[in-house]
Formats: structure tokens, C-alpha cells, sequence
């Protein structure tokens, strides 16, 4: 296995600026909501056909607004049309980023247990006299299986 798959320092201060930049993103767009689970499930998505579809029908409003009901709102149409292009290169360039920073969080996170693995292995070997006893307790929990209940006993049949 590879470890130090990741080399790299974040100061609190560098932290402290990106979470600051986090925070100037959010109230860039204060029109972001939370959607539900049942939301995200049952909303039509908007893939590559929609976005044809979503097109085709801008234009055709634009050539044709008098077909739509008085209660339709092509202003907020527009908007929303809009909106969809405007946030696409954000969404793009932040999965990528948030892909990145996730598969860095799991690299650094692997390097760090592999080589946690190896201390607990040196100190099992060094402490034998008991000298490391309290770490090895506290480095030993992470194996420590939980007590399985007791198993049920069946009745004996009775045999005739």
C-alpha cells in the first residue's frame, strides 16, 4: 500500500480565509436554497435533451407570447432560463473542485491511518514491559470488537 499520498500544509490562517471565501460565495447568491430528499427525487431534471427543449421553448415564446395563459410569466421564464446558464460553469467548476478536495481528504486520511497502523505496531513490540500500557489501551479500542449478545439457547426437543 502507498502511503504519503499527500504532501501538503493548511495554516489556520489559510483556513480561516477559505472558509472566509465560502461565506463571501454564499452571500453572493442569496437566492440558494436546501432542497429536500423527496424534492432532489421528485423534480424533473433539466439533463442535455431538457436543455434542447428548455431553448426551443424560449425562442418559441419569444416568437409567440400571445399563445401562453395571461397568468404566465415570461419575464420570470427568461430569468429562470437565464439563471440555468449563468449558474452551469459555477456547478462545473466546483464539483471539480469539491471532487478534488474529497479525494484529497480521503488520501490524506488513508496516509495518516496507515501510518497510525505502523506507531500502534511499533509501540505494541517497544511496550512489551508494560512501559506503554495506557497508549496501547487507548490505540487498542480502535480493534476492540463489540460484545455480540448471547446467543439464544433452542429448547431441547423432546425426543419419544
Amino acid at each position: 500500500m502507498n502511503t504519503d499520498l499527500v504532501q501538503g500544509e493548511l495554516s489556520a490562517d489559510q483556513q480561516q480565509n477559505l472558509l472566509g471565501l465560502i461565506q463571501q460565495f454564499h452571500q453572493q447568491l442569496p437566492f440558494l436554497i436546501d432542497l429536500t430528499a423527496e424534492d432532489r427525487r421528485t423534480l424533473p431534471k433539466l439533463g442535455d435533451k431538457s436543455r434542447a427543449f428548455v431553448d426551443q421553448g424560449l425562442v418559441l415564446v419569444g416568437q409567440n407570447p400571445e399563445i401562453l395563459p395571461r397568468s404566465f410569466d415570461i419575464d420570470e421564464y427568461r430569468r429562470d432560463v437565464a439563471l440555468v446558464k449563468q449558474l452551469e460553469p459555477l456547478v462545473l467548476a466546483l464539483r471539480q473542485l469539491l471532487g478534488k478536495l474529497e479525494d484529497t481528504f480521503i488520501a490524506v486520511g488513508s496516509d495518516a491511518y496507515s501510518q497510525s497502523l505502523l506507531v500502534y505496531q511499533a509501540a505494541k513490540l517497544a511496550g512489551k514491559n508494560g512501559a506503554l500500557e495506557q497508549h496501547l489501551d487507548g490505540l487498542s479500542r480502535r480493534f476492540a470488537r463489540k460484545a455480540s449478545s448471547p446467543a439464544t439457547v433452542a429448547p431441547a426437543s423432546a425426543s419419544g
